[in-house]
């Protein structure tokens, strides 16, 4: 859908379900949408899980960085603890894996893969890489899946696994200074030197002149707020 309006149901519509759930995919899978979005992290025992916090206070009636915490005791916990305004039944935290088989056929997925982070200190979760692209494969998706991250050097990891995958740069104030000189010109080469077929950012960055540059480059371009 190139340069045109997507519906993407971020973290699968968090302000109507609870948010990265099992439920929440199957809500947005309701509405006439493109694309489900969803974050990826790994347990210390090495599972892809779909969450978005570093931490599972926020969102869970458990505690602890996913760092640090099994895939058991992660299934344990309750995603739909802190919905606002409750939730009619326990949500479990899903695997990418149960996104993935959910969504086969019905929508794109936007997978976004997370850092670690632990003190204040970001990290990379061990294979992250590697257990993703393994399992868009065993779900037969590489032609439904898009792999964005604000970590770009986890994209050209992807890339040399599967170059097939499509892949997006998110765009930030702490990966791009939109102020330097040449600033959208510069972006623009750094994303393609990563292998990337899209430019994901916040709409409130977004400008008319990185329309006509990012057309011109041949880039596919994607600028918004989440509403759900």
């Amino acid at each position: 859908m190139k340069h045109a309006i997507q519906l993407v149901a971020h973290r699968g519509g968090s302000h109507l379900a609870p948010q990265n759930t099992l439920a929440a995919f199957r809500n947005a899978l309701n509405f006439p949408i493109d694309a489900i979005e969803l974050d990826v992290h790994m347990s210390r025992d090495g599972h892809a899980i779909v969450f978005h916090d570093y931490t599972v206070e926020k969102l869970t009636n458990g505690a602890g960085d996913i760092l640090d915490l099994d895939f058991d005791y992660l299934r344990s916990l309750d995603a739909a603890a802190h919905f606002p305004g409750g939730w009619s039944e326990a949500q479990q935290i899903p695997t990418l894996s149960e996104v993935l088989n959910l969504a086969r056929g019905r929508a794109q997925v936007y997978i976004e893969i997370k850092l670690s982070k632990r003190d204040g200190v970001f990290g990379r979760y061990p294979n992250i890489v590697e257990t993703v692209v393994e399992e868009i494969r065993a779900a037969a998706m590489l032609d439904q899946v898009l792999i964005i991250s604000f970590d770009w050097q986890v994209l050209p990891r992807v890339k040399a696994l599967e170059p097939a995958l499509p892949m997006g740069a998110l765009v930030s104030t702490d990966v791009w200074n939109p102020r330097e000189k040449r600033a959208i010109q510069r972006l623009a080469e750094r994303v393609a030197a990563l292998g990337c077929d899209w430019i994901n950012m916040d709409s409130r960055l977004f400008t008319g002149e990185m329309q006509r540059s990012f057309i011109k480059a041949d880039f596919n371009w994607a600028s918004g707020q989440s509403i759900l």
